[in-house]
């Protein structure tokens, strides 16, 4: 008896499709949204990992520009009103607003300042929604797909706990199935989970290191306005 059982065992496909194709319809679901899920993190991370490359790179790049000693009225003319990357969004905010506060005689409107600081506030907040942009998912993934992953086992295993009522059989080649069925559900959630939680952490600290950076240039521009406004 214990050799057929064994044999019936052997027989059963235990490979991921095989699992995956004698699921119930409920388990195949949540497998498949787990599965989905992975896809997008991934998608995320990677698309974060690029953009943040060439976020920190446009920065390293718009440093050298600026601290080279070009007049800043020269260099916002040379990079224009319509900036692409972010650290000249925020040089060219200022500026602009620096402008409009002259008036036709030259002087300064009051409260320049002030206004200078609130619009290059306003363009680091878009930049840092845009940088910061996916990563609610990626946590949310984190924290959700194990609980999802324990439901399909904990469906599967009340599967497969009915198919050994109905049989009257509690063989190895009854109950192996629908165990490894539901526990793969299990697996696919940590599977989806892991790589989010990690990469949400890491993505997360570049994302305020590189928004650190902006705020610490907005803070040496407007000192620099600063000292051309009092003298």
């Amino acid at each position: 008896m214990e050799a057929e059982t064994l044999a019936l065992a052997q027989e059963i496909d235990f490979s991921m499709w095989g699992l995956f194709a004698r699921a119930t319809l409920t388990v195949k679901l949540v497998m498949v949204m787990l599965i989905s899920a992975s896809i997008w993190s991934w998608a995320i991370i990677i698309q974060k990992h690029i953009s943040y490359r060439l976020a920190r790179g446009g920065a390293d790049k718009f440093d050298q520009s600026f601290w080279s000693g070009e007049p800043l009225d020269a260099l916002f003319e040379q990079i224009g009103t319509q900036p692409e990357e972010a650290s000249e969004k925020i040089f060219v905010s200022g500026m602009t607003e620096w402008r409009r506060s002259h008036r036709s005689d030259g002087g300064l409107i009051a409260g320049a300042q002030a206004r200078i600081d609130r619009s290059m506030d306003v363009a680091i907040a878009k930049e840092a929604e845009a940088l910061q942009k996916g990563l609610p998912i990626l946590a949310t993934v984190g924290s959700t797909a194990p609980f999802v992953g324990l439901f399909g086992t904990v469906w599967g295993i009340m599967t497969a706990f009915i198919e050994i009522a109905e049989q009257q059989n509690s063989s190895l080649a009854v109950v192996a199935p629908g165990i490894a069925e539901a526990l793969m559900a299990t697996g696919l959630g940590l599977l989806a989970a892991i790589p989010a939680v990690i990469f949400y952490n890491k993505l997360s600290a570049d994302s305020d290191r590189i928004i650190g950076g902006y705020e610490a240039f907005a803070d040496e521009f407007a000192t620099i306005l600063s000292r051309q406004l009092d003298s």
